[in-house]
């Protein structure tokens, strides 16, 4: 590989749909591993719109990440909370929900934990 690469979210290797027209996550292969820019639209959430593909009681990706834009509220199983907002990063450890804040659509990017995300069975 050479010293550089450059690659475009508007050119994605895979674009996985959420349900119901929620969002979407495109997806770029590198050889580091997955890295993803998820777009939650408003109303969206993890145990509505993504629980039927993943078939898990709560969300089991890690994520480690940044927010672009929007804001998402995330809520452990163990009942800890905290909301994301642009410009924050995020790790968020397996077994949780979340949910869009408001009327603007979420941005993320992520850099551990789409590869399976939203990957339908």
């Amino acid at each position: 590989m050479a010293g550089m690469l450059r690659r475009s979210f508007d050119s994605p290797d895979e674009t996985r749909p959420f349900e119901d027209g929620s969002g979407r996550l495109d997806v770029l292969n590198t050889d580091g591993g997955a890295v993803g820019r998820a777009v939650f639209e408003p109303g969206w959430q993890w145990s509505k719109h993504i629980k039927p593909l993943a078939g898990t009681d709560s969300c089991q990706s890690a994520h480690t990440g940044y927010m672009v834009s929007g804001r998402m509220k995330v809520i452990m199983d163990d009942g800890e909370e905290a909301e994301f907002g642009p410009g924050d990063f995020m790790h968020i450890e397996p077994g949780h929900d979340a949910y869009v804040i408001g009327d603007e659509a979420a941005v993320a990017l992520d850099w551990t934990g789409f590869g399976d995300y939203a990957k339908k069975a």
